[in-house]
């Protein structure tokens, strides 16, 4: 299972799970867009409520353009390596929703990226290493960020 989003830490755990899968092995992909998107409604400047719906769904739309094209990058590159593919995309905190599809999955690795070094611009979801230590049932390998 590979928990990805497009990063420069993400993308270093997919080459990562890509080399350690068996063709005719599974990769689940695990995309999750952290809760707090789901305050990113610039209510300071949306002074009605049709506006704040045309914002709202153009961000949505947006961020699902966005992932679709991560979904397409990561599936041609799991499809070329023999690999049979899955994605899940939910939205939450990343730390639980990883927890909670490793539980349904029950994958034989979980594979993440290391947190940005520190000046790296972008956002933080703030992924709980710790909790995952401690409720993993899977393995886990964190790989260095490539910075």
């Amino acid at each position: 299972m590979l928990a990805s989003h497009g990063t420069a830490g993400a993308r270093a755990a997919e080459r990562a799970a890509l080399g350690l899968a068996a063709p005719g092995g599974r990769l689940s992909q695990l995309v999750v867009v952290p809760d707090f998107w789901k305050g990113m409604m610039g209510d300071d400047w949306l002074n009605n409520a049709s506006t704040r719906d045309a914002y709202g769904r153009h961000v949505e739309r947006q961020l699902e353009s966005e992932i679709e094209a991560e979904v397409a990058r990561v599936r041609a590159q799991a499809q070329e390596a023999g690999l049979r593919y899955e994605r899940r995309v939910v939205l939450g905190k990343p730390a639980e929703c990883l927890l909670e599809s490793a539980s349904m999955l029950k994958p034989d690795l979980v594979v993440i990226g290391a947190p940005r070094p520190a000046g790296w611009r972008g956002l933080r979801s703030r992924m709980q290493v710790e909790t995952l230590v401690r409720r993993l049932a899977a393995p886990l390998l964190i790989v260095p960020h490539p910075g």
